[in-house]
């Protein structure tokens, strides 16, 4: 008598982990992908700034800060003025 096979199953495959964009829509042209977000840890600062219609916004950032982290704010200082 034999004993029967256990089925095994493979190992599932992990997601690859995709980068964070560092490229948004603008909020006052409305162009996708126009505004970019330059970091520079070293003396806490971020500068997002659009390439359609030249529309800048600077922040401090701390060592967790991400390009999506200054977008928000400038989102939020945004609404804030209206």
């Amino acid at each position: 008598m034999g004993r029967r096979k256990s089925k095994r199953q493979a190992p599932q495959k992990r997601k690859a982990i995709e980068p964070m964009d560092i490229q948004f829509t603008c909020p006052f042209c409305n162009h996708e992908k126009s505004c970019e977000v330059k970091m520079d840890k070293g003396r806490n600062t971020a500068r997002i700034s659009c390439r359609v219609c030249l529309e800048d916004y600077q922040t401090s950032v701390n060592v967790l800060s991400e390009p999506i982290d200054v977008y928000n704010d400038w989102i939020d200082a945004c609404d804030a003025i209206n």
